[in-house]
């Protein structure tokens, strides 16, 4: 039975206050993950393992988070994806609002792209395909 993007929302939050320690009304749909609710390297992998012990799925390492674009330089030039890169990024991250970012595609900005609502919309997709 597919999930509504609520109850996506009540299970990712749980995820994460355990993961993270923080409260539930942390837990907005636009908090950013690393920026407002602390979350360091380490931590996405464990908040990985709860999102899929919580919903009873797979993530495959690099599917959430493409980390594997960063190290290609041609990708990343001068600390800012190439057009190629916003390309591959685009397609690696249909689940991120990318609107503001590719205006300035920073690097150093990927991390903010992280919030409550992208992990929402990933585990959607996931759960009810």
């Amino acid at each position: 039975m597919a999930m509504t993007e609520q109850e996506v929302l009540e299970k990712v939050g749980e995820a994460l206050v355990e993961a993270l320690g923080v409260d539930d009304d942390e837990i907005t749909a636009d908090a950013k993950i690393s920026a407002d609710l602390g979350a360091e390297s380490i931590d996405y992998l464990d908040i990985t393992f709860r999102l899929e012990k919580a919903f009873d799925i797979k993530i495959p390492r690099g599917e959430l988070i493409p980390d594997n674009l960063l190290n290609n330089p041609e990708y990343v030039k001068d600390g800012l994806l190439t057009e190629e890169g916003l390309t591959k990024f685009k397609e690696a991250m249909p689940h991120a609002d990318l609107t503001e970012f590719v205006k300035n595609p920073l690097v150093d900005g990927i991390m903010d792209l992280f919030t409550v609502q992208t992990i929402v919309n990933y585990v959607m997709g996931k759960v009810n395909g």
